[in-house]
């Protein structure tokens, strides 16, 4: 296992796991032609997304009040695309997002970490598994030594991202399912942070949507999961003690430059985002233009 995909497998394992995850467990003691698909309804027509206790990342990728501002005079469609945490709803969220009238949940999750927190799938939604990463991810807990040594694992995932072929590949098998389905969708990881962060990324950047948006929009995992990334934390605490908790804390949340990582290396590797989708994810065209059109309010 090399020393990258041990610092991957870290990070997904812990950060991505907040309350149930097994190794947070072992921690306290013991993440362009016709067009078929109908666009969605103007984002003026759409209530924000809920605030759900339970499920706490949950949220429209196309922001509130009217959605993010894209291509300078239009906006991103609300009530198209969620994004989330893992759906372990208690009975008064999950009607609320029965509510919503979802149509296709999709977890990027490994199978490890369904079977530790599965989801409960919303009324009516179809449920689909396309598990970003591969392997066990919840080796390499001992390599991590100091807080900066989390960063820069975080880092790594991100990057991880943009040079994985098996990560690239299952990123595009999303995408593509994100453009044909119809009716609103979520996708979501454990922590709706990381592996669902570089996909809003992606999305929000179809939109024309401004970068410094873009990374304000990622860093707002920090104000919806703040009570649970505290609880955590306090957990790791009281079984570790306090340096324990500094070394993991920033696997909790987010910061930009874990973000930053993988848009340097995209950018690095393939120019823009348009290259990286048809040259490293191999979309087609049509994919592209269908994300594009049901995400951008005309």
């Amino acid at each position: 296992m090399s020393v990258s995909w041990r610092r991957t497998a870290v990070v997904v394992a812990l950060s991505a796991g907040l309350f149930a995850s097994p190794l947070l467990g072992n921690i306290a003691g013991g993440e362009l032609s016709a067009l078929p698909v109908a666009a969605a309804k103007p984002s003026t027509a759409v209530a924000d997304a809920p605030h759900l206790g339970s499920v706490d990342n949950f949220r429209d990728v196309a922001g509130t009040g009217a959605g993010y501002d894209a291509q300078g005079s239009h906006h991103v469609n609300k009530g198209v695309f969620y994004r989330s945490n893992a759906l372990a709803a208690n009975d008064a969220d999950l009607a609320t997002l029965n509510g919503l009238h979802l149509t296709a949940v999709y977890d990027l999750r490994t199978s490890g970490e369904i079977a530790t927190k599965p989801d409960r799938v919303p009324a009516g939604a179809s449920y689909t598994n396309i598990s970003i990463l591969s392997g066990d991810v919840s080796g390499g807990m001992g390599n991590l030594t100091s807080p900066e040594a989390a960063r820069e694992a975080m880092r790594a995932l991100n990057r991880q991202f943009v040079t994985g072929a098996f990560e690239r590949a299952r990123f595009a098998e999303l995408l593509t399912q994100l453009a044909d389905q119809q009716g609103p969708a979520v996708f979501h990881c454990t922590a709706g942070k990381d592996r669902t962060g570089w996909t809003s990324y992606l999305l929000l950047s179809l939109a024309g949507v401004d970068q410094q948006t873009i990374m304000n929009d990622y860093l707002l995992t920090n104000e919806y999961s703040a009570k649970s990334i505290a609880a955590t934390l306090a957990q790791i605490t009281a079984a570790k003690g306090a340096a324990a908790a500094a070394i993991y804390q920033p696997l909790l949340g987010v910061e930009a430059s874990f973000l930053q990582a993988g848009i340097d290396q995209l950018v690095a590797d393939y120019g823009s985002v348009d290259k990286y989708l048809k040259d490293g994810l191999g979309l087609k065209g049509q994919t592209i233009e269908q994300l594009k059109h049901k995400l951008i309010q005309k």
